[in-house]
């Protein structure tokens, strides 16, 4: 593999950064030695105010200087990208297999033959300084193989051509964060998103220090409220997504504070009930997930590749569930869960963490 290439290449590989640095070098060393791909990278910086483009330079990658915002930087370096193939990847992802990005392409170009709106993600392993919360990790490995709705984001990286990314209006820049999952989901609704050959590793570094638990629980309302197209929550609310660098212990109390000044100030009661019908709607179409975490607690006994409660949701409980009653249900749930119990709870906590 030719790091600095005198043809066109093959692949262009995108990576946004922001302070980077410190993660950046093992990820371009892992690329260095990927074979059998022409490619090239392209870093798209958010404005960083450590070595990250130099970083960027020494290793033959070009820097493009952009507005922060990862689908903006994104852009910018999409922009700039010459190859056939564009690869999205997070600055704190690793490659170990040297035949990854080879493989890779190959399957997409034999997707193509069948579906030219195709793209592909890879199945994704943590990276962890500790052993704690084994299982919530596994589930999630094992759950980004799958290619259901909501079940993929940037950590998995994104493989598609050219073309395809173009026709999708690259990624949404009025997003500050789940431009992932939106780009997802026009693939969906456009086209084909399959599962790549291999697996990426990943940093923990976020739910370690944020706390996993709260991580997940601040995912589930941010996704749940973008399902519902309540897009407010995201402009006001107070640092959903901080820098790698500056993540500490997870605050969720400011969070459930702005749901409920919304409620207040924003949907009124008959907003509120609106909201809550739509977040149990949304619940019980992701309810699969409940089914698929008990499958991969059971694994030891069960063996590799055996989902049978899965097959149950998909093929008795979802049917069965779905009317408009469960959704009145699961949402007067949701508001019993969120907002009467872990809103309380978490308002304790982050008193004590802040004492």
């Amino acid at each position: 593999m030719v790091f600095l290439q005198r043809v066109k290449p093959l692949l262009s590989i995108i990576i946004p950064t922001l302070n980077e640095a410190e993660n950046l070098p093992a990820l371009l060393a892992d690329l260095k030695n990927q074979r059998d791909i022409q490619f090239e990278i392209i870093i798209g910086d958010g404005g960083s105010s450590d070595t990250t483009g130099s970083v960027a330079k020494a290793y033959g990658a070009t820097f493009v200087n952009a507005e922060r915002g990862r689908g903006t930087q994104m852009n910018a370096a999409a922009g700039r990208a010459s190859g056939r193939y564009f690869l999205f990847l997070h600055a704190d992802s690793r490659v170990d297999d040297p035949t990854l990005l080879s493989n890779a392409v190959s399957a997409m170009t034999s997707e193509l033959r069948v579906n030219c709106r195709s793209a592909g993600h890879f199945r994704l392993r943590f990276v962890r300084s500790t052993a704690r919360n084994a299982m919530a990790y596994r589930y999630a490995e094992e759950k980004s193989a799958f290619n259901r709705a909501d079940t993929t984001n940037g950590d998995q990286g994104l493989l598609l051509t050219r073309d395809f990314f173009s026709e999708l209006g690259g990624f949404d820049e009025s997003l500050p964060f789940l431009e992932d999952q939106h780009i997802a989901g026009k693939i969906r609704s456009m086209g084909k998103l399959i599962t790549l050959p291999g697996y990426l590793k990943t940093s923990a570094r976020r739910f370690e220090a944020e706390g996993l638990h709260r991580r997940y629980i601040l995912m589930s309302m941010m996704m749940g409220l973008y399902s519902v197209g309540e897009r407010v929550f995201f402009a006001r609310a107070p640092g959903v997504y901080k820098s790698q660098q500056d993540a500490g212990t997870l605050l969720l109390s400011p969070f459930f504070l702005l749901i409920r000044r919304m409620m207040r100030d924003t949907w009124g009661i008959g907003g509120t009930l609106r909201t809550f019908y739509l977040l149990g709607k949304y619940i019980r179409e992701n309810s699969w997930q409940a089914f698929f975490f008990v499958d991969v607690l059971l694994r030891p006994l069960m063996g590799r590749d055996r989902y049978p409660l899965l097959r149950f949701h998909d093929r008795v409980f979802a049917p069965c569930t779905n009317f408009r009653i469960f959704n009145v249900g699961t949402g007067l749930f949701c508001f019993i869960w969120f907002m009467g119990i872990l809103s309380p709870f978490f308002w304790f906590m982050d008193f004590c963490e802040q004492k």
